[in-house]
């Protein structure tokens, strides 16, 4: 019996303790991993699962996965409350990531996974530029300015050399207060519009981050040759693009099967504007070369992010293993001897 497991301690780590751990381009390497290996079948992961309380506005959202590799086990656990802000001063999103060892299912580590969810879902963005957006693109758009904008734009400047950003919020102060916190981090100019039309149109890439229950983002404004990242749709009822957009786009998801229910094309499949038949297939495929991803410089290309799981597995491991190096966190015996 190896007794140097009875012995070992679960590192428990805040968001402070992550933060600074993993680059923008870790960030990014970690969720293209985590996309190769869905690409190849090597994983386990269930469509993430909902808890819907009539009482209490939100959900909470259970997301378990297995990776091959780097072998890793992780479930988050997501608490979405959509009255926190006002009513008690906290944020609307919590999140608790477990990471255990595979072989004995040891919890390694418990982290808050705020800012690893805003990083990891802004680098989903960030892969699906590099492989379906052309490769000239400067201007960026970006649909939303909360901390996911924050994620998305880190990550984004990892795989472009962007001329310009743009961020879009309906709130002026909002924008105001991204583009102060931000602009110093960046040499391009981050340009505020509280007109989406304005922020949208002539941009090469354009990512959506909004909670969006109908339509914000209009077909008229898309031009041919655009690459869009629908982020902000996940769960049942949530869209944030035009259907008709989706009608003229060669269109990418990250897992078909939780698409279906969460993600942007949710909406028009329940609808019969779209059918699967219309979706070229997932991420994973291209990556690993499976399926072609624009195959044409004015064609316009879609990928529909539902937040998978496996991108939790494929990036705890670097921020553990970080965190451990660093010294931060704290340890506590979580077994008896």
């Amino acid at each position: 019996m190896d007794e140097s497991w009875r012995n070992r301690k679960t590192l428990i780590l805040s968001r402070t303790d992550i933060m600074g751990l993993v680059t923008p381009a870790e960030y990014v390497g970690c969720v293209e991993q985590a996309y190769r290996m869905h690409g190849e079948g090597r994983f386990y992961m269930d469509p993430k699962g909902h808890i819907v309380l009539d009482k209490y506005p939100g959900e909470w959202e259970a997301m378990p996965s297995y990776i091959e590799e780097p072998e890793a086990a992780a479930c988050k656990w997501v608490s979405i409350r959509e009255q926190n802000r006002e009513r008690f001063g906290l944020p609307t999103v919590f999140s608790i990531l477990i990471y255990t060892h595979p072989q004995t299912g040891f919890p390694l580590a418990i982290c808050d996974g705020s800012h690893h969810t805003v990083m990891r879902t802004g680098a989903a963005a960030a892969v699906s530029a590099r492989w379906l957006a052309r490769p000239d693109s400067k201007v960026l758009a970006i649909v939303g300015a909360g901390h996911m904008a924050e994620g998305t734009l880190a990550t984004c400047n990892e795989v472009f050399d962007w001329r310009e950003v743009r961020i879009w919020s309906r709130s002026q102060a909002t924008l105001t207060e991204f583009v102060s916190a931000q602009q110093p981090r960046y040499s391009f100019p981050l340009k505020a519009s509280p007109d989406l039309q304005e922020a949208v149109e002539g941009a090469d890439v354009v990512v959506t981050v909004t909670p969006a229950r109908t339509p914000i983002v209009r077909d008229a404004w898309i031009s041919a040759g655009t690459h869009i990242a629908a982020v902000g749709a996940d769960k049942t009822g949530d869209q944030e693009l035009d259907a008709a957009i989706l009608e003229r786009a060669r269109i990418f998801v990250d897992d078909v099967r939780q698409s279906r229910t969460d993600g942007e094309i949710n909406v028009p499949l329940s609808e019969g504007v779209i059918t699967e038949d219309d979706l070229v297939g997932e991420i994973g495929e291209v990556i690993t070369g499976a399926k072609q991803g624009r195959t044409a410089y004015e064609e316009i290309t879609v990928f529909d992010s539902t937040g998978i799981a496996l991108q939790d597995s494929a990036t705890v491991p670097l921020e553990y293993e970080r965190a451990v190096a660093a010294g931060v966190g704290v340890e506590k015996k979580m077994i008896s001897t």
